[in-house]
């Protein structure tokens, strides 16, 4: 394979393409084409963009040459799983699987697709989306809209097998609607969902923290629930790993229990961590309902993750999640015991290229500090 970074002009042309995009998005696209109409409208606008663009081989192409940006130090195999680079797209914004062609070819190592339910769902009224550029964050209360986990799982299978380099994982929630019933149906739900997502994707992310939902977060409630839902998903054959979404604002008590629960079951990693609830010190408008994406996450998930590094050492992969808009956040996330790293909210607020401004970045955080593969800095501040 040859690498951007050992190309000079590849590399000369990728640095300076990025920068345009970056130029471009920043002065151009952003205020005109994306921050001009409510969040809903331009989420919808994204979406029928990847949708239209997505065939144009052409210009897949002339993404993939401009901004995949590739280089050998960020190369890492989690949970037995290979990446060619540790940056994923988070769950929560193409739910219908409908991004990956546009993601692969941009150079994402991974994304999450989802989450999904066993039903079609509506998801909460709209809107789902309120900017908080100040604090770089969205108020999110999407409340699960999907299509149905049957659908989705199969395009993220056939994504998964026609994509060029980027992993594809799953994420499956319990379904968010007007059935929603006891504590065992929503057992079957996620069941329902897991069955049909086994073997067809390189990773599967049981989301059990969503905030957004009719009935709550029971299986973080207690221990003895969260033991139930794996008890019955453990009776599920599936070959790729399977990570759990954790909720951000748990007391390290109450989370450390549910912690010790999965490690008895049928899990290998983590996805730490979802929204922030806590609003303290935020003007926020108090009719605007859901939980915070990007920056007020990012010191609590930071703290989370080392936390659980420290006391779980390698018994679980860490998916790291929040606040994560350039090279030294991203770095810093993997220092403090991440393995991959997660984001959302850096596509809305820094544009598309966003992903090869982190990659290029990293890749030369690491070798200044003389690590040859990222793998080799998880968990260096610990």
């Amino acid at each position: 394979m040859s690498y951007v970074s050992e190309s000079f002009w590849h590399d000369a042309v990728n640095k300076a393409t990025t920068d345009l995009f970056t130029f471009g998005y920043k002065y151009i696209i952003k205020p005109n084409f994306v921050f001009n109409v409510p969040p809903d409208e331009a989420h919808d606008r994204m979406i029928t963009f990847c949708q239209l663009t997505k065939n144009i081989a052409p210009l897949m192409w002339l993404e993939r040459q401009m901004l995949n940006y590739t280089d050998p130090v960020l190369e890492t195999t989690v949970m037995g799983v290979d990446f060619v680079n540790p940056f994923g797209l988070s769950a929560g914004l193409d739910k219908n699987c409908e991004m990956p062609v546009l993601l692969d070819n941009a150079g994402f190592g991974f994304e999450t697709v989802g989450s999904t339910t066993s039903r079609v769902c509506p998801g909460n009224a709209k809107p789902w989306f309120h900017r908080l550029p100040e604090y770089d964050s969205m108020m999110v209360h999407v409340g699960l809209a999907n299509i149905g986990s049957d659908t989705v799982i199969e395009r993220a299978e056939q994504a998964w097998t026609k994509a060029r380099s980027m992993q594809i994982s799953v994420s499956i929630a319990r379904t968010n609607d007007s059935l929603t019933g006891d504590l065992a149906e929503g057992i079957e739900d996620y069941c329902v969902s897991m069955r049909r997502a086994a073997g067809r994707t390189a990773m599967v992310e049981v989301n059990v923290s969503c905030p957004n939902t009719k009935a709550g977060e029971p299986f973080t409630a207690s221990p003895d629930n969260l033991d139930q839902l794996f008890a019955a998903l453990d009776q599920i054959d599936r070959p790729q790993p399977t990570l759990v979404k954790l909720p951000l604002n748990k007391p390290w008590a109450e989370l450390k229990d549910l912690l010790d629960v999965l490690a008895e079951h049928n899990v290998q990693g983590l996805s730490i961590a979802n929204l922030q609830k806590d609003r303290t010190g935020l003007a926020i408008p108090h009719d605007w309902e859901g939980g915070l994406s990007g920056g007020p996450t990012y010191r609590a998930s930071n703290a989370l993750i080392s936390q659980v590094r420290r006391e779980y050492g390698d018994r679980f992969a860490i998916a790291g999640i929040g606040g994560v808009f350039t090279p030294e956040q991203a770095y810093a996330k993997i220092r403090a015991g991440a393995d991959l790293v997660m984001f959302i909210s850096a596509l809305m607020y820094r544009g598309p290229q966003q992903i090869t401004v982190l990659k290029r970045g990293l890749a030369e955080l690491l070798k200044r500090d003389g690590f040859e593969h990222v793998s080799e800095a998880v968990g260096a501040d610990l």
